[in-house]
Formats: structure tokens, C-alpha cells, sequence
């Protein structure tokens, strides 16, 4: 006995409702997303083998000096304390309020690193972008 068939429908996908979601969940992912902007302190170090020294300008700089025993000073002048309060008070009068002047960072090479942040900190937390952190050329050794 032979049995027939029965003959199938075409089955279709309808893909309409399949984009509606899709569109709907790509909507939904785009109003909840929060976007962080991080800010970065744009840094210029120079190479220990090839850097160049600095080119004497006629512009207004800034540059913070950072001593061994972690004291700073600002254009050659010492200040009384040295934590990140006083020093963006003395950046903040020594700029008058242009973070676009150009900041110099000198540290001694005994300097903690500690104080050297402290100096970064400050000038980012005043706007400072153009940052140079100054080195000497290291000597051939024979």
C-alpha cells in the first residue's frame, strides 16, 4: 500500500516584526549608553637619546621646580608650603587664570615621585594642556 503525501506549504519567514526589534533594542542600547570623557594631560617628554633641548622664546612660561627634599618653586621664587593647595594658588596668580601658558616641570632626579604628581595634579586640575617635563642629557660613560 502506497501512502501519498500530503504536499507541504511554502513555509516564509516573515522578517518585519524581527527588524522592529532589532531597531527597538539598537534604540534602547543608544539612550542608556553614557559616554565618560576622560581628560589627559597632553605630555611632551623628550627622549633621553635624541631630545632636543628647549628654544628660548619670547612667550610668557611657567616652570615649577622640584627639589630633592620635595619643595617647590615657581619662576625661581620658593613657596612657603609645599602641598597642592599652595601651588595652585601660585600657578593660578603666576598665570592669571591663561592655562594656555606653556608649564615647565623641572624635577631634581632624587625628587620623590609623590612631588611630581603633586605638580602634575595641580596643573591639570587648573587646565594646564601644554606640559614639558625638562631632563639633562645623560653622559657617556667610559
Amino acid at each position: 500500500m502506497k501512502f501519498r503525501r500530503k504536499s507541504r506549504d511554502p513555509v516564509d519567514i516573515n522578517l518585519a516584526p524581527l527588524i522592529d526589534v532589532v531597531f527597538i533594542l539598537l534604540l534602547f542600547f543608544v539612550v542608556t549608553t553614557t559616554f565618560t570623557r576622560e581628560t589627559q594631560l597632553k605630555v611632551d617628554l623628550p627622549e633621553a637619546v635624541s631630545g632636543n633641548p628647549p628654544q628660548p622664546t619670547e612667550l610668557k612660561q611657567l616652570e615649577i621646580l622640584v627639589s630633592a627634599d620635595s619643595s617647590f618653586s615657581l619662576n625661581g621664587r620658593q613657596l612657603a608650603k609645599n602641598d597642592l593647595n599652595s601651588l595652585m594658588a601660585a600657578l593660578q596668580k603666576e598665570s592669571q587664570g591663561d592655562a594656555s601658558v606653556p608649564l615647565i616641570i623641572s624635577a631634581d632626579g632624587q625628587a620623590p615621585h609623590q612631588a611630581v604628581i603633586i605638580a602634575m595634579d595641580a596643573a591639570a586640575k587648573l587646565g594646564f594642556s601644554r606640559l614639558r617635563i625638562t631632563t639633562v642629557e645623560a653622559q657617556a660613560q667610559p
